[in-house]
């Protein structure tokens, strides 16, 4: 039976070890065994039994759920969902061969869980050096260094997850995650009073720890759900330096901008699974069929950052709907891009503009919903919404910006959204123009690439573009 197998905990033992400064020989004699065996364990060479996992607990003061773990659990599911990608559909890979591989080489499991998301990592820096930008690969762009960190790995990173549910924990027996909640954790914990200040008085600041006086300074114009996103900020800052630096490290980054940048989205990220913990939210998400101003309700947050949140709910073995998200302004750019649903979005150049984000504008604070098709075939549905950053104030500078949650059609049936509302027909959308051979888009900006223009000595089309069939 699966219960009587033995556990191998050789690299989460080494872990241990090293983050009490030990040595093999400093366990060893901790523990009442030999240096030898200590090495054995952590070689997977021997399993861990019941009686040395008590020994661990008392002599290190430590739970002993924490230091059981998952048994593999969370290395298979890693391992699993990896091994789904395409190129891998070609090979038998049994679920149960998938297990034991995890289970007794997690050393082996963690290089190819590397190895992968490096590829994956290589392969969005591809696609980033295209046609339209061939100085790229001369000068480092931050925010593509970012995007593609945070795409290499979905969006999705179990370690501050559990972080953040532990200092959620914390944070709810100290007064709740509210801000008065968070304000009360952070004197308890680390002596620091929270302030409200005049927009003034904080000069273009909306946080700042003040270390001489021991306090978190906070823009009394921010309202209830960014005043709490912020101390969640400050308490990731504080409590998670450790966990940005070890995910950090497996990153490829050229230029110190791109890094700070993404350890800027890591923080954010931790901030929010503190205020949205992901079991409570996972199963709040699914029981109100991923309503998000719902959801911000419940949990205290803005359109935004529950939207955001429902991103990143892709921890393996506890998968949600993949949702794809952007926010762009009334111009178009870009400000911030995240992908699990693997929607083929345009690195380079605008959306489409077919897309009802971009009307989003002309009704603010509505909830807009839209089938979407592409050249291809593929079906999605999308909500959008405009959402405000900053005011608080009279004269408080503010800007009004459009966000889209979209997923596969055959998930849409889970959200509230597509409750009720047939598919109908899908408005036909492109990736970007250059990308787009739909040849009677009225709305197309550019011809399509490797496409010839036809002459208009004699006939002119409706579409701004005429080009010849393939």
């Amino acid at each position: 039976m699966a219960k009587d197998r033995p556990v191998y905990m050789g690299p989460r033992l080494r872990r241990l070890r090293r983050e009490l400064g030990l040595t093999q020989a400093d366990m060893a004699a901790d523990l009442e065994i030999s240096a030898s065996y200590v090495a054995l364990l952590e070689r997977n060479q021997r399993p861990l039994t019941a009686d040395m996992l008590l020994r661990l607990a008392r002599t290190y003061k430590m739970d002993m759920s924490e230091l059981a773990g998952d048994g593999g659990a969370e290395q298979t599911a890693r391992l699993q969902a990896v091994l789904k990608d395409p190129m891998f559909a070609d090979i038998d890979l049994p679920v149960l061969a998938t297990g034991d591989v995890a289970v007794n080489y997690p050393g082996i499991t963690e290089a190819l869980l590397r190895l992968h998301t490096a590829y994956r990592e290589e392969q969005l820096a591809l696609a980033d050096q295209g046609a339209e930008r061939p100085e790229a690969a001369e000068a480092p762009d931050p925010v593509a260094e970012s995007r593609r960190f945070l795409g290499a790995r979905r969006n999705s990173f179990p370690l501050l997850d559990d972080a953040g549910e532990k200092l959620a924990a914390e944070a709810e027996a100290a007064g709740g995650l509210s801000a008065g909640g968070l304000a009360a954790w952070l004197k308890a914990k680390h002596n620091l009073r929270v302030r409200r200040l005049p927009t003034e008085v904080m000069a273009g600041s909306m946080r700042r720890l003040d270390r001489h006086r021991d306090a978190v300074l906070l823009d009394d114009a921010l309202d209830g759900a960014s005043t709490a996103f912020q101390l969640a900020l400050q308490i990731a800052y504080l409590e998670m330096r450790r966990d940005f630096e070890a995910l950090l490290k497996d990153g490829q980054f050229a230029s110190e901008s791109g890094r700070r940048l993404t350890r800027r989205a890591l923080a954010s990220y931790a901030a929010a699974a503190i205020l949205m913990p992901y079991g409570a939210f996972a199963k709040a998400a699914e029981a109100r069929r991923y309503d998000v101003e719902a959801l911000a309700r419940q949990f205290g947050t803005s359109f935004e950052q529950t939207a955001h949140r429902l991103t990143t709910l892709q921890k393996p073995g506890q998968e949600r709907v993949p949702f794809f998200f952007l926010r762009v302004d009334q111009a178009g750019n870009v400000s911030k891009r995240l992908d699990s649903a693997g929607f083929p979005f345009a690195r380079h150049g605008g959306s489409c503009p077919l897309w009802s984000v971009h009307h989003a504008f002309e009704r603010p604070r509505e909830v807009l919903t839209q089938w979407l098709e592409l050249p291809d075939g593929q079906r999605f549905f999308s909500i959008a919404r405009t959402v405000t950053a900053g005011g608080g104030g009279w004269g408080v500078p503010k800007i009004e910006r459009a966000i889209a949650l979209c997923c596969a059609a055959e998930h849409a049936h889970k959200l509230i959204y597509a409750a009720g509302e047939s598919a109908g027909e899908p408005t036909p959308i492109g990736v970007t123009c250059r990308l787009c051979h739909r040849s009677q888009c009225m709305a197309r900006s550019a011809p399509p690439i490797g496409r010839d223009m036809l002459p208009e000595d004699f006939r002119r089309t409706h579409t701004p573009f005429g080009f010849a069939d393939r």
